[in-house]
């Protein structure tokens, strides 16, 4: 039975690679974007089965009539892709606080008001999935991020819970990990916080870092997403690339290390 998907951000990266992987297999997409022109080639070569919509996600209200756009153009409504997003550089003593509001309105309210607009369409079907693209950031942290950081382990908080709170009426919700791939990520989509002098040394060390790393292709990601909307029980967590299992792995050791260290003082902490 095919599919009818909602993404946002179909403009470019995953959001267009995963439009097209749905469309081409027959299963139909509300795509949005907040410059329309950018969806035309979609709406031509498949005018029975896309359906563009101008959308900005920090707009509550255009978020939830998006969503009601798409039931009433398809009739129903199993995918949510909340993909929309953007990455806002800088170290944390450089970023001004419009920045810090604006990357949380895209990043975190954006996906929290089209899940909110989408849960009582599921609910009522007894259906759906919900997908949160988040990033090996969301789980980890490197400098000059933070506050891309911070807005996808808000992501991945709000997410979890989701999950335990809508499985009882057949939603499933998984939260994509990207590691690093050649998207526009880092490129024309990024902002950046005017920079202080003082952190050039550590700027350039994570510059190094990053030049080292192998980037994934975008176009190979279709048929692992495909996979995780077809599965009978599909994963909360789900890492995208060669790499962030690496990243992962190293991170939570050191964690769980550190904790057990310090465990006679944390213990001792809850008194009698």
């Amino acid at each position: 039975m095919s599919k009818v998907w909602f993404i946002t951000g179909v403009s470019r990266g995953f959001g267009r690679e995963w439009a097209l992987a749905a469309l081409e297999r027959g299963d139909s997409v509300a795509g949005t974007a907040r410059d329309l022109s950018t969806l035309d080639d979609l709406v031509a070569k498949y005018p029975n089965t896309f359906e563009p919509i101008r959308l900005d996600v920090t707009d509550r209200a255009g978020d939830f009539a998006a969503v009601r756009q798409t039931v009433d153009r398809f009739g129903r409504l199993d995918v949510v892709v909340n993909n929309a997003g953007y990455g806002q550089f800088g170290m944390i003593e450089e970023l001004s606080e419009d920045e810090l509001r604006a990357q949380f309105e895209t990043n975190v309210f954006g996906a929290f008001w089209v899940t909110q607009a989408a849960l009582p369409i599921l609910r009522e079907q007894g259906s759906g999935h919900i997908i949160q693209v988040s990033s090996i950031g969301g789980i980890s942290a490197f400098p000059n991020i933070g506050a891309y950081h911070a807005s996808k382990w808000a992501l991945e908080g709000f997410s979890q819970s989701l999950s335990q709170e809508v499985a009882s009426f057949g939603i499933h919700v998984t939260l994509v990990e990207p590691g690093g791939f050649s998207t526009d990520w880092a490129g024309p989509s990024a902002k950046r916080a005017t920079e202080i002098p003082a952190y050039d040394s550590a700027r350039e060390l994570r510059n190094k870092q990053r030049a080292g790393m192998r980037s994934g292709d975008p176009t190979a990601t279709g048929d692992a997403i495909l996979a995780v909307v077809d599965a009978d029980e599909p994963p909360l967590r789900i890492f995208l690339g060669e790499a962030p299992l690496t990243i992962a792995t190293k991170d939570y050791e050191s964690r769980l290390e550190l904790w057990r260290r310090w465990q006679p003082v944390s213990a001792a902490a809850q008194g009698n």
